[in-house]
């Protein structure tokens, strides 16, 4: 037996001998691998002859190292449990406390953005209470009012898709600030224009519509630049909650604001504070975390972090996405549809109630509704508040450990289900202060939607989220056209209210069951033909 190869088998023995790592101190395993690795140097040996105890030596490293953070813990048959309960318990460290949620960068944006979305609506329904004395200083008759009503959703159902596109291709900060501008600068214009021009009138109102067509694929776009997925329900439901105040706030400021300032009033205080809105946001606001400057570390690594595990999100370091979208590999997966559905009913069943439902009271109930509460602020409140509470719901649920893709279905069910058997309830309703009832809590569950659908979007196609949100929202335009002129027709053609309520009940308990089928949560591959994604 050569020299070096008793030491060797020396060693090999008493590598046998020594215990294992998992039931022994970690000094005593370092001190038995020193002492080892001092006599392999001592016999200088070559690496040929040592091969095999070397192979023995790394495979021994190799045990330390894989059992240094379980060192004196449970069974190796219980380390899978192990592992998730750490990371479940690390993940509750570093998710934030409330007041830290609430005072972070990232909250400053998503209020920005609520604030942009109540200016939206606040402008798109303030022609609704201007367009009585519009028409009696001017001579309109209904028809024409309606016409001139109408064609802000003309440029609105243009918009969307090329709005879309430009989002993803140049970010939600920008296209935000210049739609705001657009928008605002035709808010202001339009009493000048109907003074001097009914076409330039119509122009305006057009603008109006192009111009905000882009709100909500930009917010969509800045709420997956900021949010990481386990916060972006939430998120969401404070911009729409804005969006609902705005609605509210324009029906119940546009008089006050008449009164003091003639018919020019509303349109010029939204319109200066679009441009106020406009300047705040291009100073106070980043595209991305990482582009922020008053942004702490804390937050920036909690975003970085969190969004390293779930679906990744295009920054501007990252390769711009191309103008021309795919758009056959897009309409030809189901999630697609899904979502294209959605939007489409929840947009029907939206402006079934904002166009239709004092009509309906009127001449169902006998309401007078210049002085009826439900139909100014109530429901609107409501919906805001709902906005929040289930887009935290929504949150809460993901965080608990159910799967994403089950939640937004979740969602989409209580958005869907929920309003279908509350217009049920109305229809059958024998009293106003029932049927109202019935309408409030439909429009409080119909917010559920905001954290299905509408979320939904970011994450399917982190890269085309913003013309997917285009595309739903050309869609659902279209539908709140159909839906708007059909009840009409459909009243005059059956002589019942109440049955297009029941139709409109079918129609989400339908899309509820579509959703549920077709949509998932998982990202979907658009620019792979062969890729097939799992519907469930």
């Amino acid at each position: 037996m050569s020299l070096f190869s008793a030491p060797a088998l020396g060693g090999a023995a008493a590598l046998k001998a020594i215990p294992s790592p998992q039931k022994n101190h970690r000094t005593r395993t370092s001190d038995q691998l020193y002492l080892l690795s001092s006599q392999i140097h001592w016999l200088n040996a070559s690496p040929s002859s040592l091969r095999p105890l070397r192979s023995v030596q790394q495979r021994l490293r190799v045990r330390v190292s894989s059992n240094d953070a379980h060192f004196n813990s449970i069974p190796d048959k219980n380390e899978p449990y192990n592992q998730k309960r750490q990371q479940q318990q690390q993940q509750q460290q570093l998710e934030p406390s409330f007041t830290e949620f609430i005072t972070s960068e990232r909250v400053k944006v998503v209020a920005m953005l609520a604030l942009a979305l109540a200016l939206c609506n606040a402008d798109r329904v303030v022609m609704s209470v201007a367009i009585v004395p519009l028409s009696l200083a001017n001579g309109w008759s209904r028809a024409f009012a309606g016409v001139v009503q109408s064609s802000f959703l003309w440029g609105y159902f243009a918009s969307p898709i090329a709005g879309g596109m430009l989002v993803d291709h140049y970010g939600g900060k920008v296209v935000m600030a210049w739609g705001v501008a657009l928008w605002s600068l035709a808010t202001f214009l339009t009493p000048f224009a109907a003074e001097n021009s009914l076409l330039a009138l119509l122009a305006v109102r057009a603008l109006l519509g192009i111009a905000e067509g882009v709100a909500l694929p930009s917010m969509n776009n800045m709420v997956a630049r900021w949010f990481p997925q386990t916060e972006r329900a939430r998120a969401v439901g404070i911009s729409m909650a804005g969006f609902q105040l705005g609605c509210a706030l324009g029906l119940s400021l546009s008089p006050i604001l008449m009164s003091q300032g003639g018919i020019f009033g509303p349109f010029v205080i939204f319109g200066l504070s679009g441009f106020l809105w406009v300047l705040v946001w291009l100073s106070a606001t980043s595209s991305t975390p990482d582009q922020s400057p008053q942004i702490s570390q804390y937050e920036l690594e909690y975003i970085l972090n969190k969004r390293q595990n779930s679906v990744a999100v295009e920054t501007a370091k990252t390769k711009k996405v191309k103008v021309i979208p795919p758009f056959r590999r897009l309409f030809s997966k189901m999630p697609t549809w899904s979502l294209i559905v959605a939007n489409s009913m929840h947009s029907w069943g939206f402006f079934i109630v904002l166009s239709w439902m004092p009509i309906y009271f009127n001449s169902v109930y006998h309401v007078d509704l210049r002085h009826a509460a439900w139909f100014s602020a109530v429901p609107w409140a409501v919906m805001a508040i709902m906005n929040y509470m289930s887009g935290l719901l929504s949150d809460m649920m993901i965080q608990s450990g159910t799967s994403v893709t089950l939640t937004r279905k979740i969602m989409q069910t209580i958005g869907f289900v929920g309003p279908g058997v509350c217009l049920i309830g109305l229809a059958t309703a024998k009293n106003p202060s029932v049927g109202a009832a019935w309408l409030t809590v439909a429009f409080g569950l119909k917010s559920f939607s905001h954290s299905g659908f509408l979320v939904n979007l970011q994450e399917i196609a982190p890269k085309y989220s913003g013309v997917l949100h285009g595309i739903s929202n050309t869609a659902a335009t279209l539908a709140a056209i159909i839906g708007t002129v059909g009840a009409g027709y459909f009243v005059e053609l059956v002589g019942s209210f109440p049955g297009f309520l029941w139709l409109t009940s079918l129609l989400y308990f339908l899309s509820a069951l579509f959703y549920c089928l077709f949509s998932t949560a998982e990202r979907v591959n658009f620019d792979d033909p062969a890729f097939q994604v799992s519907l469930y």
